[in-house]
């Protein structure tokens, strides 16, 4: 049995009770940085053998955990924050397992992108997940298809490539597109800028910039003035 397990994204008291509860209970702990989670686990008094698995020896250390669960093993798997398989490690080791027949349960729990998403203000009912961009290679085909795409952007970026990024947005989405950047999400400083991208790209050129990035694009609509969410009625 493998377990998916989210962990906080900043608060430590987001953690769920099942949550913990499971971790008590499992044999081993995947974790994408052991000193990360031990931090949490200390937190709940947690003392479970932790087992490093992250991007760098995922596809080494594979093979070995599927013959461990399959023996009868119940682990978990974390990863520093957030739920394991969005924009990190979790994919692969899901996939193999069920290949395998082991049962694989996903709690639920914290993600950055949806409380990003609903502070933002810009239409839920449909939108699309992009991660983090590719650095260089496939970025320019992404920024170029995304240009027209109607539906709300979500994307992960760094601080320091924040104001970067921005700029790129405002010459393939336009300056007057409106987006809202989240930041240290559920922490004591948490902030969600909302404004044209060119308003909230200024107003990050003139501070520090820190904590973990969520960027909430609108998308391309053909009236500026009506945006269409799950309350708008639509007629055929």
């Amino acid at each position: 049995m493998l377990y998916i397990i989210p962990t906080p994204i900043g608060n430590l008291a987001d953690m769920t009770f099942r949550a913990v509860s499971i971790l008590k209970e499992v044999d081993i702990i995947l974790a994408e940085d052991t000193r990360t989670s031990g931090v949490l686990l200390k937190h709940y008094d947690v003392q479970k053998s932790m087992f490093p698995y992250h991007q760098h020896n995922e596809h080494k250390v594979t093979e070995r955990l599927i013959q461990e669960l399959l023996s009868g093993k119940k682990m978990a798997l974390l990863t520093d924050a957030g739920t394991p398989g969005i924009s990190d490690p979790a994919f692969y080791l899901v996939r193999e397992c069920l290949k395998n027949e082991i049962k694989v349960e996903c709690l639920p729990g914290a993600t950055a992108f949806v409380p990003a998403l609903i502070n933002s203000g810009l239409p839920t009912n449909r939108f699309c997940f992009e991660g983090f961009l590719p650095l260089k290679k496939g970025r320019h085909t992404i920024l170029t298809a995304l240009a027209n795409e109607p539906r709300t952007m979500i994307f992960y970026e760094s601080p320091v490539r924040l104001l970067k990024t921005l700029l790129q947005f405002v010459e393939y989405f336009g300056e007057s597109r409106q987006c809202c950047v989240s930041r240290e999400l559920s922490k004591k400083f948490e902030e969600n800028k909302h404004g044209t991208l060119r308003e909230v790209h200024d107003h990050f050129a003139s501070k520090s910039i820190k904590g973990e990035i969520v960027i909430t694009v609108e998308g391309k609509t053909h009236d500026k003035h009506k945006v269409i969410n799950e309350d708008d009625a639509i007629e055929d």
